[in-house]
């Protein structure tokens, strides 16, 4: 039986999914990583987040205004870049003697990898008197139980969907089951209308599609063992695969999606919800603020809903397992304790809620901030996240960082028409033994 979660229990299963991925580990350094130990002195934070447009550039700019006013002597150079962007400047940096005083983290199996650089502040005394207010959720950000990074909010996958496309083609509701997803598509397709759109340029979206059928068609005991163990053994894994090419057989996506960016410009995958030119995807509740620099249409949103990912007849998922995550910030050992103090204020109430409302998050880390939710499908998001009995990590956040990459390589490459469904559980192997 399906129970419902309140939210407490919501922040409760992404921790788990995230904290029970986490490796042992000994960071390591020398002494020009020691943090200073003058909470008074001036200093000035280089922050690197990716809010690279508005409403987050401003809003963000905003925040570390206020903190600013109320702290005179913590100052902040604020640098934006864009998502992927991003990932690859904070890679580089932890690899450098100077990396930024605050960059954007997303935890899990990853956040393992970097603390063994030395360079991330362990700020697990300084949060010790706040961090109960945000629940579960902040253990998802913790290595060996020890903080090292703070989120803001929290994220689940699903389908974002254009109810006025889905009217034109006769589509009575959102799908509850595969055979109704690929009935959508057919009927979608019979009236000239791109059904799905996938920014595959960017390799990351294949691999939501990948793994939703993997945690449909396996239990969340072998997810969860799969994870901590990184042996993908069970035969539901290569089951996934063959779910996934049955499907691109239909060739659902836009042509030239191998090509398509997912955030990037009115042609991205995003883009093209926004605008009309295609009437679903599959992305993070983050898409929705994502969409409002991609269009002109100034009420794009009101003519959006959300949905979960369907279920697959015979599969041995947990139903309402959804995949998921969330975003948040690690501090380097240089930034001190002025960098532990702000991330307290970007955790806040106010803050999350400041967020929410200006479109710059959408499900807030702290509970308190979830009345500022107003958008109805944002509320329908949050709904099912809510009542979700687990939320499994995206596989590539999860796992260890080299591994991660290599599952996300090989489902893109079998995107592009390379490799079968055994080869991508090959390659998950191959990516383990060499870490």
């Amino acid at each position: 039986m399906n129970v419902r979660l309140s939210t407490p229990r919501r922040l409760a299963a992404i921790a788990i999914a995230l904290s029970m991925t986490l490796p042992s580990l000994t960071a390591c350094g020398d002494d020009s990583t020691q943090a200073p130990t003058d909470a008074n002195a001036p200093v000035t934070l280089t922050w690197w987040h990716n809010g690279n447009q508005d409403p987050a550039l401003g809003v963000w700019q905003s925040v570390a205004d206020q903190y600013h006013k109320d702290h005179p002597n913590v100052s902040f150079k604020v640098e934006p870049a864009q998502n992927e962007a991003l990932k690859t400047k904070i890679s580089v940096a932890l690899q450098s003697p100077n990396p930024p005083s605050i960059f954007q983290q997303w935890g899990g199996g990853a956040l393992a990898t970097q603390v063994e650089s030395g360079k991330i502040l362990d700020m697990t005394e300084q949060v010790k008197p706040w961090i109960a207010e945000l629940g579960g959720a902040a253990q998802g950000w913790q290595v060996d139980g020890k903080q090292y990074g703070i989120p803001y909010d929290l994220h689940v996958v699903g389908f974002w969907y254009r109810k006025d496309l889905f009217e034109q083609a006769g589509i009575a509701g959102a799908p509850k089951t595969m055979a109704e997803l690929n009935d959508a598509v057919t009927k979608l397709k019979a009236k000239n209308i791109t059904p799905i759109s996938i920014g595959s340029k960017d390799k990351w979206p294949d691999a939501f599609w990948w793994s939703y059928f993997a945690i449909r068609e396996c239990s969340t005991d072998t997810v969860k063992n799969t994870v901590k163990n990184l042996k993908m053994d069970d035969p539901c894994w290569v089951k996934a695969g063959e779910d996934l090419k049955a499907f691109l057989d239909t060739k659902p996506f836009q042509d030239a999606f191998l090509g398509t960016p997912a955030q990037q410009g009115a042609g991205s995958s995003a883009g093209l919800v926004a605008n009309g030119k295609a009437a679903m995807e599959l992305q993070g509740d983050w898409e929705l603020p994502t969409m409002i620099p991609l269009t002109e249409d100034k009420q794009f949103a009101s003519k959006l809903s959300w949905f979960p990912f369907p279920t697959i007849e015979g599969g041995k998922g947990t139903p309402g397992t959804a995949l998921g995550g969330g975003d948040g910030f690690s501090c380097a050992v240089k930034a001190g304790p002025a960098c532990a103090d702000f991330l307290k204020y970007v955790a806040s109430a106010d803050v999350q809620s400041k967020l929410v409302s200006s479109n710059t998050a959408t499900l807030p880390a702290n509970p308190k901030a979830i009345s500022a939710i107003q958008d109805a499908s944002l509320k329908t998001v949050q709904e099912y996240l809510n009542g979700a009995p687990y939320i499994q990590v995206y596989f590539d956040q999860a796992l260890p960082t080299s591994v991660g990459q290599a599952l996300n390589d090989a489902i893109a490459d079998f995107f592009a028409g390379k490799g079968s469904p055994q080869g991508i559980v090959d390659a998950f192997g191959k990516a383990v033994a060499n870490k």
